[in-house]
């Protein structure tokens, strides 16, 4: 199959924040007060179905909606538009992001590795602890974080399109393409003791949606599929995500479904964007500095260390050359984008080799991929001498890569000379600079920074940098506290420099 980012073009979506009337709901607290930030939590890190969430704290208090993504690993609209509101942050309310729910099945592009993951809400207690397959554990971390929330969105990608009378076998009542699906026209709510109009509120969804939709076919249409009724024609909803929000924690809950008959996916993320949009805007949650685009996956560069050595660099296409018997770690995949990568080590490793030593004895792939799409790999080859770039350690400066600085949460990879705009208060730590080579005695340090008050070894890297209180004014480049140098050294020579400006 042809990798679907093959044909994504750069896209800018526009924010969609008029003519919608605001639901109100009971006030909640916010996750935080203060000013916007956001959070990740990794689940069940170094496993397979390694589960990333992202709590995006607005300024203001306000509602808290719950994006969830992926749980259906054969929908790639849902996971990739989720992934876009990761990296929002809020002037006022909240978000959870959880882009992909079942990472597993994404990878294999399939709807499901064990079973169904949008069947296992089953339980009628609010928290229930998993004890099956990985795909309980997640919907135990779900449930949970439906409990922080004020409105749910679970994104799909259904078959045909619905229509409430028989058009033909992929236009009717069965099909769920292209529709915002409800449990009940109206469903009273235990958290807020009274009927949530859930009709009435994706219609208005509908209406904005369909405004910048300019094929008939591919509007919207509402779909309540009567979930609780004897007569329902999907009783298997009875066990769905957006059901056990409902009626277990009494908050509004709605599938966007876009079809699986259209295969622009650039389309699809769009439309599935412009319901989150207009959801957003019903509950007033309000964005500050969005950033909604869509790039093809690429690799650059992996750092791998060998038998617990200095890491290296290894770009996207090179090869390593090893020994047979040794040990690898893959610490760090760099791309284009963050999330949604996974590390195989072809027949040797366990399918999600990052952060994993994996015993080499025969020469491999490292493949790369960004949710099902292989974006990038690196070529193991194996040798009997101990002539390899693993081992060849010398006095003499190795090829510097790049600094590696992580901001407020964020990392970067910054090469020499390269400046990174922060403003004072941000928190820096300095987590690496990288070398082609071993870098022997190498140190990195932050001029106008102590990190060891004791003794300044002028070896900086690990420390979380407060940028407002720990930084010395009077050793900034122009003595103002608006540029501070980062070198790399060896010995006494200096191999390396990037620099921090620090606004005001």
């Amino acid at each position: 199959m042809t990798p679907l980012f093959l044909n994504f073009a750069f896209c800018t979506l526009t924010l969609l924040y008029t003519l919608i009337v605001p639901v109100e709901l009971p006030a909640r607290p916010p996750l935080a007060l203060g000013s916007t930030s956001t959070e990740r939590m990794v689940y069940f890190q170094g496993t397979e179905y390694e589960l990333s969430v992202y709590k995006i704290r607005g300024a203001e208090r306000g509602n808290t909606l719950m994006i969830i993504g992926g749980i259906q690993g054969d929908e790639p609209g849902g996971y990739l538009a989720a992934d876009l509101y990761a990296d929002m942050s809020l002037k006022k309310g909240n978000l959870i992001v959880v882009p992909r729910a079942n990472f597993p099945s994404i990878l294999k592009n399939r709807r499901a590795i064990n079973g169904d993951m949008n069947r296992r809400f089953v339980d009628t207690g609010r928290i229930k602890s998993a004890s099956g397959g990985y795909e309980d554990r997640v919907v135990s971390i779900l449930k949970e974080l439906m409990a922080e929330s004020d409105i749910l969105l679970n994104l799909h990608e259904g078959s045909g399109f619905y229509s409430e009378r028989w058009e033909s076998p992929l236009k009717n009542r069965r099909r769920f393409g292209q529709s915002i699906i409800t449990d009940s026209d109206v469903a009273y709510s235990v958290r807020y003791r009274r009927d949530l109009d859930l009709k009435g509120i994706a219609q208005k969804i509908i209406e904005e949606i369909n405004q910048n939709i300019a094929v008939a076919e591919y509007r919207f249409k509402f779909n309540n599929t009567r979930t609780a009724s004897p007569d329902t024609i999907h009783p298997e909803q009875r066990r769905s995500a957006t059901y056990f929000a409902l009626t277990n924690f009494g908050i509004p809950a709605f599938g966007i479904e876009t079809s699986k008959e259209i295969k622009d996916i650039k389309f699809k993320v769009k439309c599935q964007t412009l319901a989150i949009n207009a959801f957003m805007k019903e509950f007033e949650i309000i964005p500050e500095n969005p950033k909604i685009y869509l790039d093809p996956p690429v690799l650059k560069y992996l750092v791998v260390s060998v038998n617990g050595a200095t890491p290296l660099v290894v770009h996207n296409g090179k090869t390593l050359t090893i020994k047979k018997g040794d040990t690898i770690e893959i610490s760090h995949a760099v791309a284009n984008y963050e999330r949604g990568l996974n590390i195989d080590i072809l027949g040797v490793g366990g399918g999600n080799d990052l952060g994993r030593p994996v015993l080499i004895d025969r020469g491999t792939l490292v493949v790369v991929k960004k949710d099902a799409y292989e974006c990038g790999r690196v070529y193991l080859k194996v040798s009997d001498t101990d002539s390899r770039i693993a081992r060849a350690v010398s006095d003499t400066p190795p090829s510097f890569k790049y600094f590696i600085l992580n901001v407020n949460g964020t990392r970067y990879a910054l090469r020499h000379q390269e400046a990174i705009q922060i403003t004072a208060g941000d928190r820096v730590e300095i987590v690496d600079a990288l070398t082609e080579g071993i870098a022997k005695n190498m140190k990195v340090n932050l001029i106008g920074f102590i990190g060891n008050k004791k003794y300044n070894d002028g070896e900086d890297r690990g420390y979380k940098i407060d940028t407002a209180r720990d930084l010395m004014k009077g050793y900034s480049i122009e003595k103002d506290g608006k540029k501070y140098r980062i070198v790399a050294k060896v010995g006494n020579k200096t191999i390396a420099e990037m620099f921090l400006l620090v606004t005001h």
